[in-house]
């Protein structure tokens, strides 16, 4: 039998329910964008590394701002916000030749947020093929790239893209 271990995940989920703070504001006040994994610091937002990734190279944009709403963010955040949508795409293409991807947010907790109280989108790169019956029987997901490896990589392509 063979053995496919995903141990970062199990941390998460044990421990969120019992998480204090925010994620994104924790991230943001960090002197180290490696230890943060931040990628990448805007004006109005930051893209990071998710810690949990439901495939490699999965991204998140939050805002610098902590809010849980996009409605009321003002016009220059939203659109620096879509800018960098788009920067992620064209990066994560160019390294990871994805043959697609999931991009979304929750907005609220009964939307499923797991940080309702600060706005982002998640940026995820797909394969066909990528997903399987690990998840559903086995509650275990196999990430090809070590988080390290992927900040490695992605990092020197957002700083040349400013």
């Amino acid at each position: 039998m063979e053995y496919i271990l995903a141990p970062w995940r199990k941390n998460y989920v044990k421990n969120v329910s019992k998480m204090k703070g925010c994620i994104f504001c924790k991230a943001l006040e960090m002197e180290n964008d490696r230890q943060a994994y931040i990628l990448y610091r805007g004006k109005y937002n930051f893209i990071l590394l998710n810690r949990y990734p439901y495939t490699s190279g999965h991204l998140m944009i939050a805002p610098h701002k902590h809010s849980s709403s996009l409605d009321q963010a003002e016009k220059e955040s939203t659109y620096e916000f879509i800018d960098l949508l788009k920067l992620c795409l064209q990066i994560l293409k160019q390294k990871f030749d994805p043959q697609g991807f999931n991009t979304g947010m929750n907005i609220g907790q009964s939307a499923g947020a797991g940080i309702p109280d600060h706005y982002h989108i998640h940026v995820i790169p797909r394969w066909t093929g990528d997903s399987n019956f690990l998840p559903l029987v086995s509650q275990t997901k196999v990430i090809m790239q070590d988080l390290n490896q992927t900040y490695d990589q992605l990092y020197p392509l957002f700083q040349k893209s400013v």
